[in-house]
């Protein structure tokens, strides 16, 4: 990309360039920096996705099975009761075809009453932004629901695997409307699925996913720091800078940080605070302090 347009761009840019090599691929977008745990599990749905996809005009996400009542995803509301019959599916069986949902609604990021409410319902998967769909359906998306994109797109095709792509792209790309795959097209689409999916996943974007996922001590903290003395604490993260030395006691359930010039220490329960405190300390005292 030669510049930051959001995902529905680089989206758009990869399936057109995708579909002038074959028109009739089907194609997996995910995240390149997301951690599953258990591979096995999400070939296995990334395979069910791809058949279904191969046979029906849809727009499929594998939605993260959720665990905990999380205020810092996206969720996914699907509709519980089967409708896609599994022979519409392609899939040969009815339990293979149970596990491909409806979407009704795709819902932002919520106040922690209603993600427990969600959590609670069984009805709601979380976000990861993974998709699957032919290079046919998510053409015809751009088309219907973001034609702006589609027509710049499109005016690429002569030049998609050729040597003028590139000068195409740098003239062409950041003229696109900086605008999220998910606002562009899927929250305005009506053949949306998902796939429930217990992959091990983690978006690592958070402290908190990060100490689930790190090696952890008998005390279950996560420690990434080489000189430190530690005593009665436990379920906290640190991290502090090579060189730097610490003494820790009394600290339960606690992210402690240092990035050099910036010191976070602050309860792991409250860290969907973090954000906004950080954009304070920006306002008070700089750029050097993000």
């Amino acid at each position: 990309e030669p510049s930051r347009n959001n995902t529905a761009p680089c989206i758009a840019y990869a399936s057109y360039k995708i579909s002038k090599s074959n028109p009739q691929a089907n194609i997996l977008v995910a995240p390149s920096d997301h951690l599953i745990l258990k591979e096995d599990v999400f070939l296995q749905k990334v395979a069910q996705g791809l058949d279904y996809a191969a046979s029906n005009e849809a727009l499929i996400t594998l939605g993260i099975s959720p665990t905990r009542p999380d205020t810092g995803y996206g969720y996914i509301k699907f509709i519980q009761e089967q409708e896609v019959k599994a022979e519409e599916q392609g899939l040969g069986s009815k339990e293979q075809g149970a596990e491909i949902r409806k979407v009704t609604a795709f819902m932002e990021k919520p106040s922690l009453e209603k993600a427990q409410a969600y959590l609670t319902s069984g009805d709601y998967v979380w976000n990861a932004g993974i998709f699957i769909w032919s290079a046919k359906a998510i053409k015809n998306a751009f088309a219907s629901y973001a034609p702006e994109i589609a027509a710049l797109f499109e005016a690429g095709d002569d030049y998609y695997n050729t040597a003028e792509e590139s000068n195409f792209i740098l003239e062409h790309y950041p003229s696109a409307p900086n605008i999220s795959i998910d606002y562009a097209i899927m929250e305005k689409a009506d053949n949306v699925y998902t796939i429930p999916a217990d992959i091990g996943w983690s978006d690592l974007g958070t402290w908190a996913s990060l100490h689930g996922v790190a090696e952890k001590d008998q005390n279950n903290n996560a420690i990434s720091c080489a000189q430190i003395n530690i005593t009665a604490t436990e379920d906290c993260l640190i991290q502090l800078p090579a060189g730097k030395a610490a003494v820790i006691k009394g600290l339960t359930n606690f992210i402690v940080v240092d990035d050099g010039k910036v010191l976070l220490i602050y309860p792991k329960s409250d860290e969907q605070e973090i954000k906004q405190v950080a954009g304070q300390m920006v306002a008070d005292f700089g750029n050097d302090f993000r």
